[in-house]
């Protein structure tokens, strides 16, 4: 009897950790969502020739169509120092791609009337009232609202994304900020801080969404991750996905090369063993591929995931539509790409063509600076999750060879 309890505990273990649970979806072959078996062969091909090049440590990509898992591979080291393979269940620093996580938890607030789109952000944080503009320190014209931190037209910026004297009095990144300061420090910093540009004006990528974090805690008068993990991702089911990785989970943990392939330099990403001194939203989170792929089926089922509901559907059409209008892209800004805008959270295609990549109108996705990328395509019923520890410029290249190499194995 206790043999047999035994061997039903390590097959029900492999059961719960293979690649079917590492999935986060339910799984079908290729052809039985509309993929190319012999195409989707190039993705696994181009990665790995990367990583025998040593540009790329290692990476799990996921593809699921019409709500399952069509293809899931690995490619290359999990921890290339020590020699360890890349596995399907690897935990990865996810940097921006928090983002979305935090947009989405605001707008389940106001779907409950706690806040408003429409609010400014000072009746929540009275720091961030009465702002000044520029070197000059100009009067805003208007307070920034919450609809300013969800699309990124808030006036605040990455210390790290220029050189100007107002550049230099903000902290350089969301990591950064989360590391050095708490979260009232970090407000209080912000609030002494010029805007680089009005209010609503233009584009431009910065703390907003660490800001609408902090918001969120304010509202719900809880931690940032504790909201998360009572609203989205124990509702999910995503297991691995959070703002520290536990001591038992460490060993999956990814981690990048020592030197940007590129560039040359030192590569440092932040050591999430060890919690933040504030769970940022703009970019702390932690995940793995397939927690990931079940909150972008959320979005793509407009809300909803096996009988759970976070979101009506007129508040995912709301957030996946672009908020730009005549707010226009920063000065030599590159995140945003052509026929591109944004929305509550990502980018959103506004057409077809135009784009300098293949895609469909009306896709949308982000991604994080440490080397991860998803993208949600819903005329095609297509969810992408490009999983690596790939920080610096070809994090940019692997967004544009996963979109030609996924799309074009769609049969």
């Amino acid at each position: 009897m206790n043999a047999l309890v035994i061997v039903l505990a390590v097959v029900l273990s492999l059961v719960l950790t293979g690649p079917a649970a590492a999935a986060g979806l339910p799984t079908a072959k290729p052809e039985e969502v509309g993929l190319s078996p012999e195409h989707l062969q190039r993705i696994g091909q181009a990665l790995r020739a990367d990583v025998e090049r040593g540009r790329l440590p290692g990476a799990v990509v996921l593809v699921a169509r019409k709500g399952r898992v069509g293809y899931l591979d690995t490619v290359g080291f999990r921890d290339k120092a020590a020699g360890a393979p890349m596995t399907p269940d690897a935990i990865f620093r996810m940097a921006s791609m928090t983002k979305p996580l935090v947009s989405v938890a605001a707008m389940m607030l106001y779907e409950e009337g706690r806040l408003f789109v429409s609010d400014p952000v000072s009746k929540y944080l009275p720091a961030l009232g009465q702002r000044q503009v520029g070197v000059e320190r100009v009067p805003a014209q208007r307070e920034i609202t919450i609809q300013d931190l969800l699309r990124h037209t808030s006036g605040l910026t990455y210390g790290g994304r220029g050189s100007t004297p107002v550049h230099k009095m903000y902290p350089a990144s969301s990591s950064a900020a989360s590391r050095e300061l708490t979260g009232a420090e970090f407000i209080e910093r912000l609030g002494k801080a010029p805007l680089l540009y009005q209010p609503g004006t233009t584009w431009e990528y910065g703390f907003s969404t660490d800001v609408l974090g902090r918001v969120v805690e304010v509202v719900e008068g809880k931690t940032l991750g504790q909201v998360l993990q009572e609203r989205i991702f124990r509702r999910l089911g995503m297991t691995d996905t959070g703002f520290v990785v536990p001591g038992a989970k460490r060993g999956r943990l990814a981690q990048a090369l020592a030197t940007d392939p590129d560039t040359g330099k030192e590569v440092k990403v932040p050591d999430v063993t060890v919690a933040p001194k504030f769970e940022c939203g703009g970019g702390c989170a932690v995940s793995t591929a397939g927690d990931y792929a079940r909150f972008a089926q959320m979005l793509l089922n407009r809300g909803a995931l096996d009988g759970v509901r976070l979101l009506g559907r007129k508040t995912v059409e709301y957030m996946t539509a672009d908020h730009l209008g005549a707010a226009a892209p920063a000065p030599g800004e590159s995140l945003l790409s052509p026929a591109y805008g944004f929305g509550l959270g990502f980018t959103v295609r506004r057409e077809t063509g135009v784009a300098n990549l293949t895609g469909s109108a009306g896709d949308y996705n982000w991604g994080g600076a440490f080397g991860t990328y998803f993208w949600v395509d819903p005329r095609e019923e297509l969810v992408v999750v490009f999983m690596s520890q790939a920080p610096g410029p070809i994090r940019v290249h692997y967004r544009q060879l996963l979109k030609s190499l996924v799309l074009q194995a769609l049969d």
